[in-house]
């Protein structure tokens, strides 16, 4: 999951998660440039949370429509 700091909806996303009783890794996109571009190539927005599954499925944004 790509996040950014104190971003409420990827504090969302961490509990539907976790609530879901699924593992994840977080990847900061304003930490690591090479994350960043990853982060742009599922959501040309940037927009946060971005959800990669191992399956290859994309989810932008808490509602799934960022």
């Amino acid at each position: 999951m790509y996040v950014k700091p104190a971003c409420p909806y990827c504090e969302g996303m961490r509990e539907r998660l976790q609530g879901e009783g699924l593992d994840w890794e977080e990847r900061d996109a304003t930490t690591r440039p090479d994350w960043r571009e990853e982060l742009f190539s599922h959501s040309p927005r940037g927009v946060v949370p971005t959800v990669v599954e191992a399956d290859g499925g994309v989810t932008v944004g808490l509602d799934g429509h960022g």
